[in-house]
């Protein structure tokens, strides 16, 4: 379960981590009480990301400017999301941007921590900053101090970014999160930290020992319904790239690209011939390290984003198809290699994408190996769903990114 940024940073409050003053807003007319002075920012609270290349976050000068971009931003779908709730935020201006994440291995079941000096909106663009420090014993300073120094930070930022490092592994750890990640972290002209977007994915498993998570994803469930029931496009008009896949099981090349109009599948392009697609940006870039360790090449990637943003029917399995389909529109991809973590519900829409991608590609005669990973499943079950459909199982990252190098070749 994703929380939504304002709710990552109260949990971020409660561990003394540095966030803006800011203020929830429920409608446009609120801002007229605002209590942080101008100039703000006004960001949109829904789970997907790209919220700034979408529209949804918007910089303000004063009142009137304020209650019209609100009000602009109430009415903005982003991956078929309406917000319902908006986050006032004092402007902040940052020197530098970091990365930094704590988030489980789920096959290595321990945690791990990232960081990146390339912070911010390009952070998937700049794989070669990423580090990462797997905590394989008991937590101490070290392991955080030791991820500041494989960033390259000096001086006073290596003790303040570590502070913030052991913070986040602390509350990952006391309310069995998945994921709590900074993107960015600012750094002022004087050296100050300070968490300007969060995101905190809790553990559905564990939420029965956490009623103050447990709480949110019961209103997360009540704004979805809020949100179907207000929104224009509820009921078969979701967006461009559902609606084609429903009404044809081919992609008509003539008309325009369901992809275009998926602006959060953000491809970003490497110069190898092995694709990667994935959930979260800490299994991509574990997923790149895999296929760059066994000796391959990845010729691009795409980060689908969470998987708890897809609650609509088949929802998942068309934002698949659509990542398959934009990473093998490179000739030179000779596999495609499909990393996407989830729950047992999850898992049966990803393998039926994969399945439905790769028929369709037999039709148009164009053949295309695809390793698929898949964690706690029935290998035997699924081999039969997958019929003599070219994908190899992997139940490993290893595994998969061998496979995935040796089909290559």
């Amino acid at each position: 379960m994703d929380l939504l940024e304002y709710q990552a940073k109260s949990l971020f409050r409660q561990m003394a981590i540095p966030i803006l003053p800011s203020q929830r807003i429920d409608n446009p007319a609120d801002l007229k009480g605002l209590k942080i002075p101008y100039p703000v920012v006004l960001k949109s609270q829904v789970r997907a990301g790209g919220r700034g290349r979408a529209g949804g976050i918007k910089f303000v000068e004063n009142t009137i400017d304020a209650v019209a971009a609100a009000q602009t931003i109430f009415n903005l779908p982003i991956e078929d999301e309406y917000p319902q709730v908006l986050l006032a935020e004092a402007k902040y201006n940052a020197d530098q941007e970091l990365y930094l994440a704590v988030l489980l291995d789920p096959v290595a079941r321990r945690p791990v921590l990232l960081g990146s000096s390339q912070g911010g909106m390009d952070v998937e663009g700049s794989i070669d900053q990423m580090q990462q420090v797997a905590v394989d014993q008991e937590f101490s300073p070290f392991y955080a101090r030791r991820l500041t120094l494989k960033m390259g930070l000096q001086g006073d930022l290596i003790q303040s970014v570590s502070t913030i490092v052991e913070k986040m592994y602390r509350l990952f750890v006391e309310k069995d999160l998945d994921l709590v990640e900074i993107n960015p972290l600012g750094i002022s002209p004087r050296g100050e930290v300070m968490a300007l977007d969060g995101k905190v994915t809790a553990n559905d498993d564990a939420l029965g020992r956490h009623p103050d998570l447990a709480a949110l994803s019961e209103k997360k469930l009540l704004g979805g319904l809020a949100r179907e029931r207000r929104s224009p496009h509820a009921g078969g008009d979701r967006s461009h790239s559902q609606s084609k896949v429903q009404q044809s099981p081919e992609f008509d090349p003539k008309s325009k690209s369901p992809i275009s109009n998926s602006e959060s599948l953000q491809l970003i392009e490497l110069d190898g011939n092995i694709a990667i697609l994935c959930n979260g940006v800490g299994l991509t870039m574990a997923t790149l390290d895999a296929v760059t360790h066994q000796g391959g090449k990845p010729a691009n990637f795409v980060n689908i984003g969470s998987l708890d943003r897809y609650y609509a029917a088949n929802a998942l399995r068309d934002r698949v198809e659509l990542g398959l389909e934009l990473v093998a529109q490179d000739k030179s991809v000779k596999v495609i290699l499909v990393n996407i973590l989830g729950s047992a519900s999850k898992t049966e829409e990803i393998i039926a994408a994969v399945a439905g991608y790769l028929e369709r590609k037999a039709r148009a005669n164009r053949h295309i190996q695809v390793v698929l990973r898949l964690v706690e499943i029935d290998a035997d079950a699924v081999k039969k769903r997958l019929g003599q459909l070219p994908v190899q199982l992997a139940s490993t990252l290893d595994e998969a990114a061998a496979a995935s190098v040796s089909s290559a070749k």
